[in-house]
Order: structure tokens, then sequence, then C-alpha cells
């Protein structure tokens, strides 16, 4: 059983689609990251950047419990675990990994800085604004580039695409149109399409936060929370 520690956010979802793609069973433990519940002592020993998801393997490796952080690791290890998603072959498995690594280090910061300076930084700074959007939508056109001849970005449909495809839900938030980019919008749709993708996006649904960001939820996200030692 993997015992799950997430939210409803891009790198939530993440997890959220593999498990259902997968098909291994999962218990969700809800971390409010508006509430604190990410600096929980508890939550730390699991994950101690104090970032979710997080998971607990109750099968781990040896038959023994094994705890993981960090989105893109998870996939990695839920891969492996499962022998799907992730080819054996050097090739194939790289040509996965390097577009992983693409979402971990590129499309993730960088469509996050475009979300926050565009929705949630308390004055508009013109200069994040632009900086931001605009690599943003140079992203959005190396996808775009990659899919031209390829149905996924790794070829096949892949840890990489579970990886990518939730952070460019928000794509009008990050000042993008997915009718500029055909060959992302495509994949994009195609991906939206499958049922374990829709029912990994419904994972705690019920628990997105809607209407204008409070003062406490603030904090705890962007304020003096995230940079106390503990």
């Amino acid at each position: 059983m993997i015992e799950l520690y997430s939210w409803p956010t891009p790198n939530g979802h993440k997890v959220h689609i593999m498990l259902e793609e997968v098909g291994l069973p999962y218990t969700i433990h809800a971390i409010d990251i508006a509430a604190g519940d990410q600096f929980d002592p508890e939550f730390l020993k699991i994950s101690p950047n104090n970032k979710m998801p997080a998971i607990v393997d109750s099968d781990g490796p040896g038959g023994r419990p094994y705890s993981l952080f960090e989105s893109g690791a998870i996939l990695m290890y839920l891969a492996e675990k499962t022998g799907k998603l992730l080819p054996e072959e050097t090739r194939a498995r790289y040509d996965v990994i390097q577009w992983l690594m693409f979402q971990m280090g590129g499309v993730g910061p960088m469509l996050g800085q475009a979300h926050h300076f565009r929705q949630y930084a308390p004055e508009k700074i013109d200069y994040a604004i632009q900086r931001y959007t605009k690599e943003a939508g140079r992203l959005y056109g190396v996808i775009d580039r990659r899919l031209k001849d390829h149905d996924y970005l790794a070829g096949d449909y892949s840890i990489a695409d579970i990886a990518s495809f939730p952070w460019l839900r928000s794509h009008k938030n990050q000042g993008q149109n997915l009718e500029d980019y055909p060959n992302l919008k495509r994949w994009f749709d195609a991906i939206a399409a499958r049922p374990a993708v829709q029912r990994g996006l419904q994972v705690l649904s019920d628990r997105s936060r809607s209407g204008p960001m409070g003062e406490k939820e603030r904090e705890m996200l962007f304020g003096a929370a995230q940079y106390q030692r503990r």
C-alpha cells in the first residue's frame, strides 16, 4: 500500500495520475499547504523540504517501509516498482529521463514563477511578469517543437508526460494560449482524455481553493513561515 501525502497542485497531480495509471492501491493523506500542514514535524520526517507530495511505501525495497519525497523521484520509483511508463532499454529510458528533468528543472520552476507574479504577488512587478511570461512561452515552444514529430515527449506515453501535463493546465494564468501551440494542444487534449488522468485530477478536487487568497494562506505559502528553521 502506498501512503500518499498530497494536495491538489500540479506536483500533487503528477503522483495522483501516476498511481491511477499503474493501478497501485493508495491511501490519501491531505496536506493542506494553506493551513501549514507541510510544517508538521511528523510530515517533515517524510519530506524534510516541507513540500508535498511525498509517499511511504509499506512494501518498499527489501519488503520494508520506504519514504520518498520530490515528485520526479516518486514518479521514477513508482515506474520502476511497477515496470510501467519508464523503459528499460538505455536510449529509450534516457529519452524519458531527460524530458522528466526538463520538467523538474524548467517547466515547473519557470511556470510557477509566471503564475506567482501574474496571480499572487502582492505588487505587480512588470519586469518579473514579462520575464517569466516570456520564459513560459519559450518552454511551451520547446514542447510544441518536440511534439511536431512525436506523439509524446519521449515517443511513447511516459512519466515525462505525466510530469509536464499538470503544469500546463494553468496555461491562462501563465499568459499562454494553447491555440498558439498546435502540437502541444494535440498532446494536451490526448492526455486529458485518458481515464486514469481524469481520475487522478479528481483526487482531493473537493479541497481545491476557490476565491481570492486569504492572508493566512498567503503567509503559509509565501510568508515568513517558509523560512523558519526547523
